[in-house]
């Protein structure tokens, strides 16, 4: 039996013209109308969910909204034939959570092409676990891979290693044999990222020249970055010939200064990593690699569980950058 009522973490505005999120009780029929409704049992939280929490209208556009661009559970109903009642499915990324009513809620309702079903011998504890952080960074090493990025050539810098991508993109990297540099402002916590796999663990300012220079000495051999700014500048100065700088995230910043150097000279390859658009036949691979031999080894050690009624609490830590991992939702708790 369907319930006419769920409970939602809404974004909306307050008698000062704020956006503030506050879980509420909706109406299932305030969702709007698509072809497949599902029954949501984990969310996690991403940094683009605290943005649209927060009122930022490059990721949504209009309020009272519900966020959260991941989600798995059951289907309830569908008019897909692809997709059946009952199945196990999950939904990451397209416009979900952003201008579509999202994960925040104990329903979503989405059209049938965002739907896939939840990888063999994967939960749907452990696919929220990993989630959009964990998708990217998978899609990430494929890019790179894609070109030629291989661990002989030397170790791989990521950006951000505290946070949930870079901490999953580190334990992946390192379980299938890359050396790892981790770039971090939690220099105090060695033994996490040591745990996780990182080769060595160096301050975010060792990655933020600001001498001018055009190229910097190599030190890595291929990057992924989570933060953008002058320290996505730094990492592909200094990066060695022909590797890969994998562009993720702009935690810090969105902007990049760079000259053609580094591309011309070096022969350095940017790399755009849109998770949130990828074909639907390359997602699913990925997932089952994730499910398989890139799945992460530490899960429990990357990865906090908490509930609906927490999450406004996480929102502002996350947005402080006081969160190190991945925080997921449990829907029922």
């Amino acid at each position: 039996m369907i319930q006419e009522t769920y409970l939602a973490l809404v974004a909306e505005e307050t008698s000062k013209g704020n956006i503030k999120p506050v879980v509420r009780e909706l109406s299932l029929s305030s969702l709007p109308e698509n072809e497949v409704l599902i029954r949501v049992l984990y969310s996690s939280l991403n940094y683009k969910d605290a943005l649209s929490a927060t009122g930022n209208r490059g990721i949504t556009r209009n309020y009272p909204h519900t966020p959260g661009i991941d989600a798995c559970g059951t289907v309830i109903y569908s008019a897909d034939p692809q997709v059946k009642k009952g199945d196990h499915v999950l939904v990451c990324g397209y416009d979900l959570g952003m201008n579509t009513p999202g994960g925040f809620g104990q329903y979503i309702n989405v059209p049938g092409s965002w739907v896939m079903p939840l990888p063999e011998g994967l939960g749907f504890r452990e696919s929220m676990m990993f989630g959009t952080a964990g998708f990217t960074a998978a899609l990430a090493i494929y890019k790179m891979e894609l070109n030629g990025q291989h661990p002989d050539q030397g170790p791989v810098l990521v950006t951000g290693a505290g946070g949930g991508l870079g901490s999953i993109a580190i334990n992946i990297m390192a379980g299938i044999g890359y050396k790892v540099i981790a770039a971090t402002g939690k220099t105090n916590e060695y033994d996490y990222f040591t745990e996780l796999g990182a080769s060595e663990i160096i301050s975010r300012d060792q990655v933020d020249d600001h001498s001018g220079k055009h190229l910097l000495r190599p030190r890595w051999a291929g990057v992924i970055d989570t933060v953008g700014g002058n320290i996505l500048s730094t990492a592909i100065k200094a990066c060695q010939r022909h590797g890969n700088v994998a562009v993720c995230g702009n935690a810090l910043s969105f902007e990049l200064q760079s000259s053609v150097y580094p591309f011309i000279l070096n022969g350095i390859n940017l790399l755009g990593i849109d998770s949130a658009t990828c074909p639907m036949n390359l997602r699913r691979q990925l997932w089952d690699k994730l499910s398989m031999d890139w799945r992460p080894s530490m899960p429990d050690q990357i990865s906090k569980e908490i509930s609906l009624n927490e999450l406004p609490l996480f929102i502002d830590q996350i947005l402080a950058g006081k969160i190190r991992g991945r925080m997921f939702v449990n829907m029922e708790m």
